[in-house]
């Protein structure tokens, strides 16, 4: 089997290619510096879609101009605090409630940090998410993939490119950086502020600045234990 990529890698922050699979080649053909081979044998080809990153006003374009509808992957509780109307939701994490030993201790610890620090949800991925999005849309569908940030996005859109999906967008950086109103928006919070909860936003820069002592606290009890153990000693603490 033979495969041909033509990339334009150097022109970001779109990029694509196509690759192009013949399969049970017999006789070789040139034409120009492109080499093609036929088979009297059925001919498969692959084609891999062109991901587009775009502002958040050109996102707002591409919904309602272009027909393009918004799916959001992030998990349920950013979801719900805020989203697009009219979105899908089909989350690439799912919160993750495994009772086996190690995945509760996990959980537990980062309950007492990530979540009540940054009420940022304890997740794994979830397996099921291109099946659930074929289940919603078809590969021709346009869609405008959207999370808090701009990496899980990118990351759904890869995965649905891998699945045949040809029309797909992405919001440079997330919903974080759109302007207020750009999206008729359902929930308590406004869209670009719907990744913030947990103390820090309660409490604001102190909880911050605990939050990141006490993170460092636990870093150097994990790997410095002798050190750590000799501290709380001199301090009159005992572990």
């Amino acid at each position: 089997m033979a495969v041909l990529g033509l990339s334009t890698a150097f022109c970001p922050p779109r990029g694509s290619w196509i690759a192009v699979r013949l399969r049970n080649g017999a006789t070789g053909r040139s034409s120009g510096s492109l080499s093609f081979r036929r088979s009297s044998a059925a001919t498969a080809v692959a084609v891999r879609a062109e991901v587009s990153f775009v502002s958040g006003d050109e996102a707002k374009r591409l919904v309602a101009e272009e027909g393009y509808a918004v799916l959001d992957i992030r998990d349920r509780r950013q979801y719900e605090r805020a989203h697009v109307r009219g979105s899908a939701h089909v989350p690439l994490y799912i919160e993750n409630e495994d009772n086996d030993i190690g995945t509760i201790i996990k959980r537990q610890a980062h309950n007492n940090f990530a979540g009540l620090f940054y009420g940022l949800a304890f997740t794994k991925p979830n397996q099921d998410f291109t099946k659930m999005v074929k289940s919603k849309f078809s590969p021709e569908s346009k869609l405008l993939v959207v999370c808090q940030e701009g990496l899980r996005s990118t990351a759904a859109a890869e995965a649905l490119e891998r699945e045949g999906f040809q029309n797909l967008a992405c919001i440079m950086s997330g919903l974080q950086t759109l302007k207020p109103g750009t999206f008729e928006s359902v929930g308590e919070f406004e869209l670009q502020n719907a990744g913030k909860a947990g103390l820090v936003v309660v409490q604001g820069k102190i909880s911050r600045i605990l939050g990141a002592v006490l993170i460092t606290l636990l870093l150097f009890i994990t790997v410095f234990p002798d050190q750590a153990q000799q501290l709380f000693d001199l301090a009159g603490i005992k572990l």
